[in-house]
Protein backbone atom coordinates (compact mmCIF):
# COMPACT_ATOMS: atom_id res chain seq x y z
CA UNK A 1 0.00 0.00 0.00
CA UNK A 2 1.29 3.45 -0.98
CA UNK A 3 0.50 6.41 1.25
CA UNK A 4 0.82 10.18 0.87
CA UNK A 5 3.85 9.98 3.15
CA UNK A 6 5.49 7.34 0.94
CA UNK A 7 5.27 9.65 -2.07
CA UNK A 8 6.40 12.62 0.02
CA UNK A 9 9.42 10.63 1.23
CA UNK A 10 10.34 9.63 -2.31
CA UNK A 11 10.22 13.22 -3.56
CA UNK A 12 12.21 14.26 -0.53
CA UNK A 13 14.87 11.69 -1.48
CA UNK A 14 15.36 13.14 -4.99
CA UNK A 15 14.51 16.79 -4.30
CA UNK A 16 14.91 17.46 -0.55
CA UNK A 17 12.25 19.77 0.81
CA UNK A 18 14.73 21.40 3.18
CA UNK A 19 16.56 22.73 0.10
CA UNK A 20 13.64 25.02 -0.79
CA UNK A 21 14.05 28.80 -0.62
CA UNK A 22 13.10 30.56 2.62
CA UNK A 23 10.16 32.30 0.92
CA UNK A 24 8.80 29.07 -0.57
CA UNK A 25 6.06 26.82 0.79
CA UNK A 26 6.81 23.40 -0.66
CA UNK A 27 5.82 20.23 1.15
CA UNK A 28 2.70 18.43 2.37
CA UNK A 29 0.10 21.21 2.26
CA UNK A 30 -3.28 19.50 2.56
CA UNK A 31 -4.90 16.25 3.61
CA UNK A 32 -3.94 13.17 5.58
CA UNK A 33 -0.28 12.07 5.53
CA UNK A 34 -1.42 8.49 6.20
CA UNK A 35 -4.00 8.34 3.40
CA UNK A 36 -3.66 5.48 0.92
CA UNK A 37 -2.98 6.66 -2.61
CA UNK A 38 -4.43 4.73 -5.52
CA UNK A 39 -4.68 7.65 -7.95
CA UNK A 40 -2.50 10.77 -8.08
CA UNK A 41 -2.93 13.80 -10.32
CA UNK A 42 0.10 15.83 -11.42
CA UNK A 43 -0.17 19.47 -12.45
CA UNK A 44 2.06 22.53 -12.64
CA UNK A 45 -0.59 24.57 -10.80
CA UNK A 46 -3.34 23.80 -8.33
CA UNK A 47 -6.03 25.85 -10.06
CA UNK A 48 -9.68 25.47 -9.20
CA UNK A 49 -10.24 23.48 -12.41
CA UNK A 50 -7.36 21.13 -11.59
CA UNK A 51 -8.63 20.58 -8.05
CA UNK A 52 -12.13 19.87 -9.36
CA UNK A 53 -10.65 17.43 -11.87
CA UNK A 54 -8.78 15.62 -9.08
CA UNK A 55 -11.96 15.42 -7.04
CA UNK A 56 -14.09 14.30 -10.01
CA UNK A 57 -11.82 11.34 -10.84
CA UNK A 58 -11.60 10.35 -7.17
CA UNK A 59 -7.90 11.05 -6.87
CA UNK A 60 -6.31 10.63 -3.48
CA UNK A 61 -3.42 13.04 -4.03
CA UNK A 62 -2.64 16.13 -6.08
CA UNK A 63 1.05 16.71 -6.76
CA UNK A 64 1.97 20.18 -8.03
CA UNK A 65 5.02 22.29 -8.71
CA UNK A 66 3.59 25.64 -7.60
CA UNK A 67 2.27 25.49 -4.02
CA UNK A 68 -1.49 25.59 -3.58
CA UNK A 69 -0.89 27.69 -0.45
CA UNK A 70 1.83 30.22 -1.15
CA UNK A 71 1.05 33.58 0.37
CA UNK A 72 -1.03 33.76 3.52
CA UNK A 73 -4.72 33.03 3.05
CA UNK A 74 -7.41 34.75 5.11
CA UNK A 75 -10.26 32.37 4.40
CA UNK A 76 -11.14 29.06 2.76
CA UNK A 77 -14.41 29.57 0.90
CA UNK A 78 -16.50 26.99 -0.93
CA UNK A 79 -15.37 28.07 -4.42
CA UNK A 80 -11.65 27.95 -3.61
CA UNK A 81 -9.11 25.37 -4.72
CA UNK A 82 -8.11 24.56 -1.14
CA UNK A 83 -11.72 23.98 -0.10
CA UNK A 84 -12.33 21.68 -3.06
CA UNK A 85 -9.37 19.49 -2.14
CA UNK A 86 -10.07 19.32 1.58
CA UNK A 87 -13.81 18.81 1.11
CA UNK A 88 -13.11 15.97 -1.35
CA UNK A 89 -10.47 14.31 0.80
CA UNK A 90 -7.70 14.90 -1.74
CA UNK A 91 -4.27 15.46 -0.21
CA UNK A 92 -1.75 17.83 -1.78
CA UNK A 93 2.03 17.88 -2.02
CA UNK A 94 3.86 20.73 -3.76
CA UNK A 95 7.50 20.52 -4.86
CA UNK A 96 8.58 23.98 -5.98
CA UNK A 97 12.06 25.44 -5.51
CA UNK A 98 13.38 22.15 -4.13
CA UNK A 99 12.45 20.58 -7.48
CA UNK A 100 13.82 23.56 -9.40
CA UNK A 101 17.33 22.90 -8.10
CA UNK A 102 17.25 19.08 -8.05
CA UNK A 103 19.41 17.09 -10.48
CA UNK A 104 16.20 15.47 -11.73
CA UNK A 105 14.29 18.74 -11.60
CA UNK A 106 12.96 21.52 -13.78
CA UNK A 107 16.12 22.85 -15.42
CA UNK A 108 17.83 19.51 -16.03
CA UNK A 109 14.55 18.22 -17.49
CA UNK A 110 14.27 21.35 -19.61
CA UNK A 111 17.78 20.72 -20.92
CA UNK A 112 16.75 17.18 -21.83
CA UNK A 113 13.68 18.39 -23.72
CA UNK A 114 15.85 20.80 -25.69
CA UNK A 115 18.43 18.13 -26.46
CA UNK A 116 21.35 19.89 -24.78
CA UNK A 117 24.60 18.01 -24.12
CA UNK A 118 27.14 18.24 -21.29
CA UNK A 119 24.57 19.74 -18.93
CA UNK A 120 25.83 21.04 -15.60
CA UNK A 121 24.65 23.31 -12.83
CA UNK A 122 26.15 26.74 -12.38
CA UNK A 123 27.42 26.81 -8.79
CA UNK A 124 25.34 28.81 -6.34
CA UNK A 125 22.35 29.23 -8.66
CA UNK A 126 19.19 27.67 -10.04
CA UNK A 127 20.44 27.69 -13.62
CA UNK A 128 22.13 24.98 -15.67
CA UNK A 129 24.15 25.20 -18.86
CA UNK A 130 24.40 22.89 -21.84
CA UNK A 131 25.61 22.68 -25.40
CA UNK A 132 23.61 22.57 -28.63
CA UNK A 133 24.37 19.85 -31.18
CA UNK A 134 25.46 22.65 -33.51
CA UNK A 135 25.57 26.42 -33.36
CA UNK A 136 22.38 28.34 -34.18
CA UNK A 137 21.38 31.89 -34.89
CA UNK A 138 19.15 33.50 -32.29
CA UNK A 139 16.21 33.34 -34.74
CA UNK A 140 16.68 29.62 -35.37
CA UNK A 141 17.13 28.88 -31.66
CA UNK A 142 13.97 30.80 -30.76
CA UNK A 143 12.02 28.85 -33.39
CA UNK A 144 13.54 25.56 -32.16
CA UNK A 145 12.55 26.28 -28.55
CA UNK A 146 9.11 27.43 -29.66
CA UNK A 147 8.55 24.07 -31.37
CA UNK A 148 10.00 21.90 -28.60
CA UNK A 149 8.05 23.57 -25.79
CA UNK A 150 4.89 24.38 -27.80
CA UNK A 151 5.06 27.98 -26.74
CA UNK A 152 2.07 30.29 -27.01
CA UNK A 153 4.32 33.32 -27.38
CA UNK A 154 8.08 33.83 -27.30
CA UNK A 155 10.19 36.98 -26.94
CA UNK A 156 13.91 37.35 -27.52
CA UNK A 157 16.66 39.89 -28.02
CA UNK A 158 18.40 40.19 -31.36
CA UNK A 159 22.07 39.37 -31.81
CA UNK A 160 24.46 38.36 -34.59
CA UNK A 161 26.19 35.96 -32.20
CA UNK A 162 26.23 32.26 -33.08
CA UNK A 163 24.67 30.42 -30.13
CA UNK A 164 26.52 27.28 -29.05
CA UNK A 165 26.04 27.17 -25.26
CA UNK A 166 22.74 27.84 -23.51
CA UNK A 167 21.91 28.67 -19.89
CA UNK A 168 18.47 27.59 -18.67
CA UNK A 169 16.33 28.97 -15.87
CA UNK A 170 12.72 27.83 -16.14
CA UNK A 171 9.96 29.99 -14.70
CA UNK A 172 10.94 33.33 -13.21
CA UNK A 173 14.74 33.51 -13.15
CA UNK A 174 15.56 36.93 -14.56
CA UNK A 175 17.77 37.70 -11.55
CA UNK A 176 20.14 34.99 -12.81
CA UNK A 177 20.72 36.71 -16.17
CA UNK A 178 24.16 38.21 -15.49
CA UNK A 179 25.46 34.91 -14.15
CA UNK A 180 24.01 33.15 -17.17
CA UNK A 181 25.87 35.43 -19.57
CA UNK A 182 29.14 34.62 -17.79
CA UNK A 183 28.61 30.95 -18.59
CA UNK A 184 26.74 30.75 -21.90
CA UNK A 185 26.01 32.45 -25.20
CA UNK A 186 22.28 32.72 -24.54
CA UNK A 187 19.98 32.67 -21.51
CA UNK A 188 16.62 30.90 -21.87
CA UNK A 189 14.09 31.58 -19.13
CA UNK A 190 10.33 31.82 -18.66
CA UNK A 191 9.47 35.33 -17.53
CA UNK A 192 11.44 38.51 -18.04
CA UNK A 193 10.32 42.13 -17.73
CA UNK A 194 10.49 44.41 -20.76
CA UNK A 195 13.01 46.81 -19.26
CA UNK A 196 15.27 43.95 -18.20
CA UNK A 197 15.21 42.61 -21.74
CA UNK A 198 15.83 46.10 -23.10
CA UNK A 199 18.92 46.49 -20.90
CA UNK A 200 20.19 43.09 -22.04
CA UNK A 201 19.60 44.00 -25.66
CA UNK A 202 21.71 47.13 -25.19
CA UNK A 203 24.64 45.00 -24.04
CA UNK A 204 24.42 42.72 -27.07
CA UNK A 205 23.60 39.64 -24.97
CA UNK A 206 21.03 37.07 -26.06
CA UNK A 207 17.99 36.12 -23.98
CA UNK A 208 14.88 34.15 -24.85
CA UNK A 209 11.75 34.47 -22.70
CA UNK A 210 9.75 31.39 -23.64
CA UNK A 211 6.97 31.59 -21.06
CA UNK A 212 6.61 30.55 -17.42
CA UNK A 213 4.14 27.75 -18.14
CA UNK A 214 6.05 26.47 -21.17
CA UNK A 215 9.44 26.27 -19.45
CA UNK A 216 8.07 24.42 -16.42
CA UNK A 217 5.02 22.37 -17.36
CA UNK A 218 6.62 19.60 -19.44
CA UNK A 219 9.74 19.51 -17.22
CA UNK A 220 7.57 19.04 -14.12
CA UNK A 221 5.43 16.31 -15.70
CA UNK A 222 8.59 14.32 -16.45
CA UNK A 223 8.40 13.40 -12.76
CA UNK A 224 5.41 11.19 -13.65
CA UNK A 225 7.56 8.51 -15.28
CA UNK A 226 9.84 8.29 -12.25
CA UNK A 227 6.89 7.93 -9.90
CA UNK A 228 5.30 5.23 -12.06
CA UNK A 229 8.50 3.18 -11.91
CA UNK A 230 8.56 3.28 -8.11
CA UNK A 231 4.87 3.17 -7.13
CA UNK A 232 3.46 0.50 -9.42
CA UNK A 233 0.21 0.25 -7.43
CA UNK A 234 -0.68 3.92 -8.08
CA UNK A 235 -2.25 5.40 -11.20
CA UNK A 236 -0.57 8.71 -12.04
CA UNK A 237 -2.60 11.11 -14.19
CA UNK A 238 -1.45 14.38 -15.77
CA UNK A 239 -4.18 16.98 -15.38
CA UNK A 240 -5.62 18.02 -18.78
CA UNK A 241 -4.49 21.62 -18.78
CA UNK A 242 -3.01 24.15 -21.18
CA UNK A 243 -1.48 27.54 -20.51
CA UNK A 244 -4.22 29.49 -18.70
CA UNK A 245 -2.69 32.77 -19.89
CA UNK A 246 -3.93 33.21 -23.45
CA UNK A 247 -2.27 35.05 -26.32
CA UNK A 248 -3.54 36.05 -29.77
Amino acid sequence: MTTVKNIYDYINSIAPFDAQEEWDNSGHLAGDFRKEVKRCVLSLDATKDVCRFAADINADLLLTHHPIIFNGIDSVLSDSAVYTLVNSGVACISAHTNFDIADCGINFNLASLLGLKNVKRVDGSFIVTGELEEGMSIDDLAEYINDKLECSGIRYTDTDRLIKTVALGGGACEEEAELAFCNADCFVTGDMKYHKMLDISETGNAVIAAGHFETENKPFLMLKEKLEAVFTDVEFVAAPVSNPIKTV
